[in-house]
């Protein structure tokens, strides 16, 4: 088929580069001009493990644009992969959507599929239908199907998620749509399950929200096991080995970041108590991840009560490894914390400090940039550790005391196994497990 792909990052670059890898012609099409002429050149504008290889072995199917008219025109199917980030009132902005609907219109002479692969609230697929059918004004020949399938990618591992899907999710409204959707996707390994438009939008927040709840309830319970006494490695490890719970999302930290689990709770969160409905769990979820970020910046004050003239080497920038997104990374609020608490904030991120750096400028004295995570401890009276980077835990727990002196570590992603400091001469603390003196 021809495909369009309306939006160029996480989500349709990696669409768009799986489908041509399947045999289809594809055209990515992007507003950004300075990234079309990146990926015109056969370079990724994201760091995602695989996916400029796969760009390249793929390019004889695959070419990008910023001209609408001219990447619809021959399409046979065309997704909207566009963002939908979130207002002040934690609601889904969709003015992207309508955008890339209104030129989808415009530059078609005849209808086609419209797949939504952006994550909209449910009932937004229908909207969008009644948009069509109204620009269409009765002409069969520009009648517009919308489809909806979710997207079920994790940065990091997105081609590998989009390659290899656990399931793939598609709302639509009649029976061809159906067979359409199942005819894409059958290269694919991975049962197809087809519903309604509202169900698919429904299971995309869903599922996101309870990956979020099972991390704040984990994060919960290793607050709880500080207080108690208890080790959170441990208790996770029982409550895991019961299939009915399994162990993914189990991982204590300092809490959840990225594109998706920030702004998806608080969607759902809005959606729902605009239709009078509060899910009390989400509200949690996000009420308990806001406090879990400042966890570290507390469990120093504690200690050593003001951080003022404290330098501190904050080890990871981005939200996760294997990414340079910081979107609702702890660090942001990290950071901006020792900062107004007076403290000397030394950074370093494999990937993450350009973007970074935009938000806080280097300043001497307030923060600081280092060209590597041992320049970053050299002199530091405090290390916090906030993304799991491999090069990370691959620093032995003696280096911290030579490199810093009275060495304290703080690791808010529970990188070390506690042990590993016992007679380092380093102050070891972590995320609901005993601290190593």
């Amino acid at each position: 088929m021809n495909i369009t792909v309306c939006g160029t990052g996480y989500v349709g670059l990696v669409a768009a580069v799986v489908f041509a890898a399947k045999g289809h012609k594809v055209v990515g099409l992007d507003i950004d001009e300075a990234k079309i002429a990146m990926l015109k050149a056969g370079k990724s504008p994201l760091f995602e493990p695989g996916l400029e290889k796969l760009m390249g072995e793929s390019a004889e199917n695959l070419r990008f644009t910023v001209d609408y008219r001219d990447a619809y025109a021959d399409a046979d199917m065309v997704f909207v992969a566009v963002p939908t980030p979130e207002k002040a009132d934690g609601s889904a902005e969709l003015s992207y959507v309508m955008a890339a609907c209104d030129q989808i219109a415009e530059s078609r002479s005849a209808g086609c599929p419209v797949v939504i692969k952006s994550t909209v609230p449910p009932g937004t697929n229908a909207r969008i239908q009644e948009y069509f059918d109204e620009m269409a004004d009765g002409c069969a020949n520009r009648s517009f199907e919308v489809v909806s399938n979710p997207e079920f990618l994790s940065q990091g591992t997105a081609l590998r998620d989009m390659l290899y899907p656990s399931r793939i999710i598609v709302g639509v409204q009649s029976e061809k749509a159906a067979s359409l959707m199942r005819e894409l996707y059958r290269p694919f390994d991975a049962p197809v399950m087809v519903m309604d438009l509202c169900s698919a939008e429904l299971v995309k927040y869903a599922s996101n929200d309870f990956l979020a709840l099972k991390i704040s309830y984990i994060n919960e319970i290793a607050n709880l096991c500080d207080v108690v006494g208890a080790d959170i490695e441990n208790v996770a490890a029982g409550m895991g080995a019961d299939p009915r719970i399994g162990e993914k999302f189990l991982r204590a930290g300092i809490g959840y970041g990225g594109s998706c689990f920030p702004k998806d709770t608080k969607a759902l969160h809005w959606l729902s108590t605009c239709h009078g409905h509060e899910i009390k769990t989400i509200k949690a979820t996000i009420e308990v991840n806001t406090a879990q970020k400042t966890l570290l910046v507390a469990k120093a004050e504690d200690r050593h009560g003001s951080l003022a003239g404290k330098r501190i080497a904050v080890l990871g920038l981005t939200f996760k490894p294997n990414t340079d997104d910081l979107r609702d990374a702890p660090s942001l609020d990290v950071v901006g914390m020792l900062r107004d608490k007076g403290a000397v904030s030394v950074l370093f991120d494999p990937c993450g400090m350009p973007a970074f750096e935009r938000r806080y400028p280097a300043q001497p004295g307030v923060v600081e940039y280092a060209e590597s995570a041992r320049a970053a401890l050299a002199g530091a009276d405090m290390a916090f550790i906030l993304t799991e980077w491999e090069e990370f835990s691959s620093i032995e727990p003696e280096e911290y005391a030579a490199l810093m002196g009275a060495a304290e570590v703080y690791d808010g992603r529970n990188v070390y196994e506690p042990a590993a400091f016992r007679g380092s001469g380093v102050r070891y603390i972590s995320i609901g497990r005993p601290v190593v003196e």
